[in-house]
Order: C-alpha cells, then sequence, then structure tokens
C-alpha cells in the first residue's frame, strides 16, 4: 500500500483491476483505493502476473502492508522455494484469528500469508514481529500486553525484543497472560427517528460518510469560535466588470472573486502566520508554506478541499489558473493524491450559493477556516466634503471559524478585520 498523503496512515482498497493469475504490465492499474482525501488508481511498479491478492475489496489497509505479490521472469524458482519453506513453518506461527473463523470445513489450518500484517484485536503485527514471536515462543497472549512504541500503539521490532530480553531475565512472565480487555466503545448517541409511510430512506455514500465522521470529529477536537465582519468590496466588484473580458483575452482564464479572496487571505497569513499552524497535543506547528484549500463542491453533492501550494508567492494570474485548474479537475474526478495534500488553511465560498453568511467547521488539522458570503448592494452611510450621505455600495460578510484552544478572540479578530482592510483597499485602477 502506498504513500497517499502526509496524513494518511491506511486506506480501503475498493476495487481490484486483476484477479491472481492474471498477467499484468508495469504502469498498468492493478487496484483502486479510496481515503478520506481521494480516491486513487494504483498502477503496477512492474511486469509479471499476479501470484496473490492479499485483502478483499473493502479491506482497509495499512499504508506500508504488502496487498498483492507480483511473480517476475527468474522469480519463479525462488518463489516456489518459498511456498514450501511457507508450508514447513505453517504448524509454529502464530495463527490468524479472524482467517481461522473463516477457514474451510476440510480441517485445513489456515495460513498467515507471511507478506502481510496480521490483524488480531485491536493491533497488527508485522512479519517480522510475527518471526521473532515464533522463534522466542511468545504466545499470541502475550504479544497482547506488550506496549507497542509504534503508530496506534503497534508492537516493533525493538519492543518485541526488549519484552525477550526482559523474559529471559525473569523480569516477566514467560506463562500465558490473558489478553487485555477491550474497552467497548459507546456507540455515538442519536436522536430516535419516527418513520412515516412514505419516507424514505437514503443510505449514505462512503464519501458522504467520510465526510460526517471527519465533522464530527473537527468538533470534538477543536472548540469552534467563529467571528463575522462586513465588508465593503465596491472598488473590488467595480474591477473586477471593468477586466474581467481583457484578462481572459490576455491570460485565457476566467477572473472570479475567489483569486483574490486567496491573494488577501495569503498576505494576512504572512502578517499573522499562527492561523497557518496545527496543534499536536500541548505542541503548535507554525507552518511555513501558505497553502490554501479551497472547497469545491462536486456535481455529485460531495465536498472535496484541493490545495493551492504556496500561494503566498503567487500572483494574482498564477492564483487564477491554479484555481481554474483545480475546479475543473474536481467537476471530472481527476485530482490527484497530491492535489489534496499539504493545505494549512481553508476557503470556503458560501457566496457561490446565494448565501450572506455561515460558521464553516475547521478542516482538521487546521486552526481556521474562512468563509466569504455573496456580494450584494447595499446603502451605506458615506462622508462626504458636504456632510454625510447615503449612497450604494457592495458589500459582503466575512466569517472566520477558529480553534479557540491556540486562537483567542484578538487574534482571531485582528486576521479577520485585516482580510477585511485588505479588500476593501483594492485598488481599483490595477493592471492584468
Amino acid at each position: 500500500m502506498p504513500k497517499l498523503g502526509e496524513s494518511v496512515q491506511e486506506a480501503t482498497i475498493t476495487k481490484w483491476f486483476v484477479k491472481e493469475g492474471d498477467r499484468i504490465e508495469e504502469d498498468e492499474p492493478l487496484f483502486e483505493v479510496a481515503t478520506d482525501k481521494v480516491d486513487s488508481e494504483i498502477p503496477s511498479p512492474v511486469d509479471g502476473i499476479i501470484k496473490k491478492i492479499a485483502y478483499e475489496v473493502n479491506a482497509l489497509v495499512a499504508v506500508g502492508e504488502i496487498v498483492a505479490v507480483i511473480t517476475t521472469e527468474g522469480d519463479d524458482e525462488q518463489d516456489q522455494a518459498d511456498e514450501e519453506k511457507s508450508e514447513s513453518a505453517s504448524g509454529s506461527e502464530i495463527p490468524n484469528v479472524q482467517e481461522q473463523k473463516a477457514q474451510p470445513a476440510s480441517g485445513k489450518s489456515a495460513q498467515v500469508v507471511e507478506s502481510k500484517s496480521v490483524a488480531v484485536a485491536s493491533r497488527f503485527y508485522s512479519p517480522l514481529v510475527l518471526s521473532i514471536a515464533n522463534s522466542e515462543q511468545v504466545s499470541m497472549a502475550e504479544l497482547e500486553t506488550i506496549q507497542g512504541s509504534g503508530l496506534n500503539g503497534r508492537v516493533q521490532k525493538n519492543d518485541i525484543l526488549n519484552y525477550v530480553a526482559a523474559r529471559k531475565q525473569g523480569k516477566v512472565s514467560s506463562a500465558p497472560v490473558a489478553p487485555p480487555q477491550v474497552k467497548e466503545v459507546a456507540a455515538p448517541a442519536k436522536a430516535s427517528v419516527s418513520l412515516g409511510a412514505g419516507d424514505q430512506i437514503i443510505e449514505m455514500d462512503r464519501v458522504r460518510k467520510i465526510i460526517a465522521d471527519h465533522m464530527v470529529m473537527s468538533k470534538k477536537v477543536s472548540p469552534h469560535v467563529t467571528a463575522v465582519v462586513e465588508a465593503d468590496v465596491t472598488n473590488l466588484v467595480l474591477w473586477r466588470a471593468k477586466v474581467k473580458d481583457s484578462f481572459q483575452a490576455k491570460y485565457g482564464e476566467k477572473i472570479t472573486y475567489m483569486p483574490v479572496f486567496t491573494e488577501a487571505v495569503a498576505r494576512a497569513i504572512t502578517e499573522f502566520p499562527m492561523l497557518n499552524s496545527s496543534v499536536d497535543d500541548y505542541k503548535i506547528v507554525i507552518h511555513k508554506d501558505v497553502n490554501i484549500a479551497i472547497a469545491v463542491a462536486k456535481p455529485d453533492g460531495n465536498l472535496v478541499v484541493p490545495v493551492i501550494k504556496n500561494a503566498e508567492q503567487k500572483n494574482l494570474v498564477g492564483l487564477t489558473k491554479n484555481l481554474n485548474q483545480l475546479a475543473e479537475a474536481a467537476r471530472k474526478n481527476k485530482l490527484t493524491v497530491e492535489d489534496y495534500q499539504g493545505g494549512t488553511f481553508t476557503i470556503t465560498n458560501f457566496g457561490s450559493f446565494r448565501n450572506l453568511i455561515g460558521t464553516p467547521i475547521i478542516n482538521q488539522p487546521q486552526v481556521a477556516i474562512l468563509a466569504t458570503g455573496s456580494i450584494e448592494k447595499k446603502p451605506a452611510v458615506m462622508e462626504t466634503p458636504t456632510g454625510d450621505a447615503i449612497v450604494v455600495r457592495h458589500k459582503m460578510f466575512l466569517s472566520l471559524s477558529y480553534d479557540h484552544r491556540i486562537i483567542d478572540g484578538a487574534l482571531g479578530g485582528a486576521f479577520l478585520r485585516r482580510i477585511a482592510d485588505i479588500l476593501e483597499g483594492f485598488d481599483v485602477d490595477r493592471e492584468v
């Protein structure tokens, strides 16, 4: 299972394009995976024959695990020797509990595929750890008691070697130990639903389930606070109306308001770097690059959040090209894994649905998200040389949801006000 993103630790296999015994060429699609960020086709790294498929469709697999074995030319003899070695050792291997349950009625003992990890209770054990356990006669019950130092408590090589050394010194008992009790996780509270005649029940698709879980997780992780300002963007509206045709003729790109919003956010972040951070336990990680994620609604109604990398280094033309390309790719389901990686701040545009204001949920592990409302003509009081006057201005609401663990009202409010000031001070005579 390849690495699919900076924060992605596992992925679900949604489709196999091959079956065991098929011949495949290098770069041909091998299988399809889905993460909470993107769906991807994984190509074959070599030419060969599919010898073994280790995981079925819908299996959740950790990054780095072997999901298939491909035999290449010249490997046949070695593979046969490996098979014989695996069969002769099968009697001493620690069996896969899940595979035992599914073993056929013929009574053949379930065998562990040496190239994949074994799922037991709440943890995975790598082939190396299982091999050491076999040779040192460490039972599965003992393995379950070892405190792992790896991700999610996974037992690593040094963990089991330290355990074996301690056991030889008499510091731990070698007798089988009952595995630790697995705490039952309470199901999330839900409101009871009364069904009436004619009510329609729709099962969430996979993407909607992921979005739902991610939103609930964000509200549990971060105490959300939302601040709102109203910005006078008359200069921006007049400028866009004046240059949109010439901009498209010159650069071949349609200019919307979003590149300007992105530019303003990137500029404000360089002045308020704490808004470009993440929280890791009690540590604050302030990111060097300003990578702005833009929430985009797909035709199927689901939401994706591709990322503009190094937004603070790009001019308005570059931001426009980048945005249009990502939006087009999103509509055609052509976004890649790289398009989703590394976001440090998010913008979502409520105005595209003619909504005035919104209170968005933070896109974890970021600490803030900006919502832009629709731009509307409103009466406003302005000072003139002859006194106050009521005039028509173009105004919009900006709302910022931020993580109150590290961002207080003064910082969040100052940052939001700075974005508004940048937009209000837009140069109506700016050249394209």
